[in-house]
């Protein structure tokens, strides 16, 4: 019962904090334009199904923080994941992490946007990922938390599977064979202005 009540208050709060978002309001499906070193991939997002998470995104895209970042973890047949790091390893400057929306009817499949967290389930900030395959294992189940899918991608498929084949090597700070041997740039995370 304490645990509802705790995820329940944070709820209220992260929802109020997302309801003062002022990024194309009225827009329920906002589309973004992700150019990188591998082609253009076009997103739209679903609002009406994870609000609080397209808020958090829009933040990050309008304000630049996804420009000149890496895709640094690539596994095939699984994902492709950026957001958190510059070409330098840097890593990019992250705004409060969010409420987790992963049972919110969306599923990791095929040519989804989600977000990456830590082990904990509300911790998601600035790090996403594209699912390569149906990983419906990444959905929430009675007894756990999943990973919030808020998005697809509309246009540039072939450009996430070439993605998703690129030469990796060892990445220490993942500790996998996951690091693509030449970056994966994003170089502008573009948000198109309302149909």
């Amino acid at each position: 019962m304490r645990q509802l009540l705790s995820a329940l208050l944070l709820l209220c709060c992260w929802s109020t904090m997302a309801s003062s978002n002022d990024i194309q309001p009225d827009n329920l499906f906002p589309t973004v334009v992700f150019e990188t070193s591998k082609g253009s991939i076009t997103i739209e997002m679903d609002r009406t199904r994870a609000p609080i998470t397209v808020d958090n995104f829009l933040r990050y895209v309008v304000s630049g923080r996804f420009d000149n970042t890496v895709f640094h973890r690539v596994i095939k047949d699984f994902v492709v994941q950026g957001g958190g790091y510059t070409p330098k390893d840097d890593p990019v400057p992250a705004f409060d992490a969010i409420f987790n929306e992963s049972g919110n009817g969306l599923s990791n499949e095929y040519g989804t946007i989600a977000m990456a967290r830590e082990h904990s389930p509300h911790t998601a900030t600035n790090e996403f990922y594209f699912n390569l395959k149906d990983n419906t294992n990444l959905d929430p189940s009675r007894r756990r938390w999943g990973y919030t899918v808020f998005g697809m991608v509309t246009e540039g498929l072939e450009v996430l599977d070439a993605m998703g084949e690129v030469p990796v090597e060892y990445d220490p700070h993942m500790g996998a064979e996951s690091r693509p041997v030449e970056p994966l740039i994003l170089i502008k995370a573009t948000l198109l202005p309302e149909a």
